[in-house]
């Protein structure tokens, strides 16, 4: 069985996270492709090296010195590295990158130097080759991956050895380095477990899988065991902080199980995210698998006598949205009304134009607008099995004073999507987590 490893900052902060990435990796002879993320924080008041070399690129750019910020991220890496006993020759490789800082180099290249440097340590550490990612993870000209090519790169590269890989980050077309957005790690270890056909890619980190709510509303909630992909978009798309979210789609168009382990509890089995889980029995008779939410939009709601029986009028609707720049993130309709959700600060600039626009384009009998609401989504791939599920939600909101002032629920009935007033939101997550998870 062949295993892709993604391990993240907190995994890589200092010699005693190294020493547990190397006991996890060394455990199953099946882990032999592992993707580091830059050192992360040591504790709370650290800072992480991407951040600090974000910071140095800023100081340079302008004009100010940045060298203490330099020697902090060389003397943790060098750190690391005496503390294990390595002996990676890293001082050639920062007095370049010192000389190239001065000399003018981009941002993209230099923030990427946290992830190369500690990969090249745990390459070193594990006794495993250490391929940069400059050699394989190959960038379209429109800043999209190119995934053919980078297959079959890493397929060579990677072809009978134990490797390990920075992520974070590839090359263009023109050979210049280029990152991902923040948390691109993840990105860079999917890639890599599909262009494997890995059996499963592990995705290391500080907490032991998902929580079914976030910790910070309820306390202590329950962990998620296993959650399908389709399921894991819900929860993320809502609000959920789950994985950056291009970390999905390689693995789940190969099929490939992702799972969610803990590097500070590494016997914890984590969550497991797969396609369907219909081989697996599964224990209770729980029907919702995470609750998620987001504060803070804006729910515009057109009426007008008769609309249902005129054609292309939501097209136009839609159109008007675009226009503006709005992404429209639930469509609620009625008969003769249809409301759009969109999220308030976006649409606070242009309100009064887009509302001008639609009177003009529409001529409805009223517009109404809505603000401060919070959409709460109950995620649950058993719901299309269990009989009135909506009503013993809206019953339990009721019951505790939470007015519902909108519903939607998704053709798949994978959700059932709430819009509470942004007051009610922490409150509406409790009421449904103890109503139907405890």
């Amino acid at each position: 069985m062949r295993k892709v490893l993604k391990f993240g900052g907190s995994s890589m902060a200092d010699a005693t996270q190294f020493a547990k990435v190397k006991s996890i990796v060394q455990s199953d002879p099946g882990r032999t492709c592992v993707v580091v993320s830059a050192a992360g924080k040591r504790n709370k008041d650290d800072h992480k090296i991407t951040d600090l070399l974000y910071l140095c690129h800023a100081h340079v750019k302008y004009g100010v010195s940045c060298e203490g910020i330099f020697g902090m991220i060389r003397d943790r890496y060098i750190t690391i590295r005496d503390e294990l006993g390595l002996a990676t020759p890293l001082e050639p490789a920062f007095d370049a990158l010192w000389d190239k800082l001065n000399g003018g180099i981009s941002q993209d290249e230099l923030v990427s130097r946290g992830e190369y440097f500690a990969a090249r340590l745990m390459a070193d550490y594990l006794g495993y080759d250490f391929v940069d990612s400059a050699l394989w993870l190959h960038f379209h000209l429109d800043g999209t991956v190119d995934t053919e090519q980078s297959y079959a790169a890493l397929q060579r590269y990677a072809e009978g050895r134990k490797v390990v890989i920075p992520g974070f980050y590839g090359v263009m077309p023109d050979g210049s380095i280029k990152t991902f957005t923040r948390g691109g790690s993840d990105i860079t270890g999917a890639l890599a477990a599909a262009a494997l056909d890995a059996d499963v890619y592990e995705n290391w980190t500080d907490v032991s899988g998902f929580l079914m709510a976030d910790p910070k509303i309820v306390p202590n909630p329950e962990p998620i065991e296993h959650i399908t992909y389709a399921e894991l978009r819900e929860l993320s798309y809502i609000g959920a902080q789950v994985l950056h979210e291009g970390t999905i789609f390689p693995v789940r168009e190969k099929n490939i199980p992702l799972n969610i382990r803990n590097t500070n509890q590494p016997d914890h089995p984590g969550t497991m995210i797969r396609e369907s889980f219909e081989d697996m029995p599964e224990a209770g008779d729980r029907f919702i698998t995470g609750i998620a939410g987001r504060r803070n939009f804006t729910v515009i709601t057109i009426t007008k006598n008769g609309m249902s029986n005129e054609v292309g009028t939501l097209r136009r609707i839609l159109e008007l949205m675009e226009k503006y720049n709005q992404n429209v993130e639930y469509i609620p309709s009625g008969i003769d009304c249809v409301s759009v959700v969109v999220a308030a600060d976006r649409v606070s600039p242009c309100l009064y134009a887009l509302l001008g626009d639609l009177q003009k384009e529409l001529k409805p009998d009223n517009i109404h607008v809505t603000e401060n609401m919070a959409v709460v989504a109950a995620v649950g791939r058993k719901m299309v099995f269990k009989p009135g599920i909506s009503g013993k939600i809206f019953a339990a909101l009721g019951e505790n004073h939470i007015n519902i002032r909108m519903i939607t629920q998704g053709p798949e009935e994978l959700n059932i999507i709430v819009g509470v007033d942004n007051k009610d939101f922490e409150n509406a997550i409790r009421v449904l987590y103890n109503s139907f998870v405890k």
